[in-house]
This record gives C-alpha cells, sequence and structure tokens, in this order.
C-alpha cells in the first residue's frame, strides 16, 4: 500500500447535497477534541448525517452545551482528558454501553496555545511534553481503545486531523507564527501512526485516514472544509475496495 497525499479545497456548499449518498446513519462515532473548533463542526455534520456522537472534550462547559443545543438522545458529552489512559478506557467502554458498538473515532483532540514562533533554541522540553502527551500518546492511547472494539467487528474508522504543521513549510508556519518545531513533532509522530495503523488494523476491515489541513485558509473555512471532507472519508466505510493510509490535504490548492 502506498501512504497517499492528496490535495484539495473541499466545496462545502457541494457536499452537503450528497448526504443522502454518503451517509452515517446509524453509525456510532467519538469525535475527540469535539467541543470545539473542528472537532465541533465535525460532531454537528455528523450528527446531521445521522451518526450517534459521543462528543469527548475536556472543555466540559463547552461539550456539555455542544451536547443540549444538538437536543437528542442520540448524541452525548464524555469527559475524556486522551492523554489519560484511564479516561480514554472510560470513554470508549461507556459509548459502547450507550450505543452498543463503535463504528468511527475523529481523533481532533488538540494542545497549542498561539503564542507566536519560538525558536528551537528557545523551546522548553515542558512545551514539547505537553503537546506530545496530547496530540501524540493522546492519538495512540485512543486508537489503541477504539482498535479493542472495532478488531471483533472486523471493521471500522480511525481518522485523526492535522495542522499546518504536516502541510506546510516551515517557512509557512513561521510567518503564520506557529511553532513549528515541537509542534511539527507531535503532528508528524501522527502520520507515522496512522501509516503504521493502518497496515496493521487494514487486515481487520478498519481504515486508517489523516486530513491535514493549512492555516493558509480563513479558520471557519477551515473548520467547515475539515468536517465535510471528514464526513466523506467515513462515510466510504463499506466501500470495501477502499484501503486506508491516506493523508487528506484541505488546503484550498496551495502547497
Amino acid at each position: 500500500m502506498v501512504f497517499k497525499c492528496l490535495s484539495l479545497k473541499i466545496d462545502n456548499n457541494i457536499l452537503p447535497t450528497l448526504s443522502s449518498y454518503y451517509r452515517l446513519q446509524g453509525r456510532v462515532a467519538i469525535i475527540t477534541g469535539g467541543a470545539s473548533g473542528i472537532g465541533a463542526s465535525a460532531a454537528q455534520l455528523f450528527h446531521k448525517n445521522g451518526a450517534k456522537v459521543v462528543i469527548a472534550d475536556v472543555q466540559d462547559n463547552l461539550g456539555q452545551a455542544l451536547a443540549d443545543k444538538l437536543g437528542h438522545q442520540d448524541v452525548c458529552y464524555i469527559h475524556c482528558d486522551v492523554s489519560n489512559e484511564r479516561e480514554v478506557i472510560n470513554l470508549v467502554d461507556t459509548t459502547v454501553a450507550k450505543f452498543g458498538k463503535l463504528d468511527i473515532l475523529v481523533n481532533s483532540g488538540c494542545n497549542l496555545e498561539y503564542r507566536g514562533f519560538v525558536s528551537i533554541l528557545d523551546t522548553p522540553k515542558s512545551d514539547l511534553e505537553r503537546l506530545l502527551a496530547v496530540n501524540t500518546i493522546g492519538g495512540f492511547l485512543v486508537a489503541k481503545h477504539a482498535a479493542r472494539v472495532m478488531v471483533p467487528r472486523r471493521r471500522g474508522c480511525i481518522l485523526y486531523t492535522t495542522g499546518t504543521g504536516t502541510t506546510a513549510c516551515t517557512e509557512i508556519e513561521g510567518l503564520c507564527n506557529i511553532p513549528a518545531n515541537y509542534y511539527g513533532v507531535s503532528k508528524f509522530g501522527i502520520l507515522g501512526l496512522v501509516k503504521s495503523l493502518a497496515a496493521e488494523l487494514g487486515r481487520y476491515g478498519i481504515r486508517v485516514d489523516c486530513v491535514s489541513h493549512t492555516y493558509g485558509l480563513a479558520m471557519a473555512e477551515a473548520i467547515a472544509s475539515i468536517a465535510n471532507a471528514a464526513l466523506y472519508n467515513m462515510a466510504k466505510d463499506d466501500d470495501t475496495s477502499y484501503v486506508g493510509k491516506q493523508n487528506l490535504l484541505v488546503n484550498g490548492g496551495f502547497r
């Protein structure tokens, strides 16, 4: 299998009209980082397309407010720090207990404070460790326990979202005031994880993919585009000829 990077701009006016075909009716999805930003947009779009959605986050007020806003018995909020394995186990087990299965995991959790560009010369070890704990170790843990319940059913989808650390050069990151060094380390680790998990879990019918965006897009446009890309990606689960290990770039055509 070849790890592919596809670059495109998702047309948000077109994809929603495909919802009658790319449905998630009856699917159960966990969305980490689902209380705000990309995760919240994905949660709303997945719910709109028929999925039962579990919003997982540490932002309890925002997460519960979103669940209440969607106002349906098929949506709930669960507190989860993805760097804490006990909380990840509780997230997955509670989801299966409530909905009977887990079909989709969208890992959009991220721990990044926009403090401007920081040179590696001035980067504290603690900043790197903090990002690795959530972005990389957290991404590993949620996949581990999602796979635990997906493997026996021999089906499932695991999708990661990454940002400019995996889509743009360091010069662009510098211009956008993104801490390219330690953020890039944490997110490029996710790409490696996607490749290895796709090879390991593909034999069980589990697809593992990644959607990457660039900050060249306006944030609102990026959030909507990524959520739609995630919907498109997840809705292809029944296409047994499709194999994962893909990195879908949502960048407005910019590289």
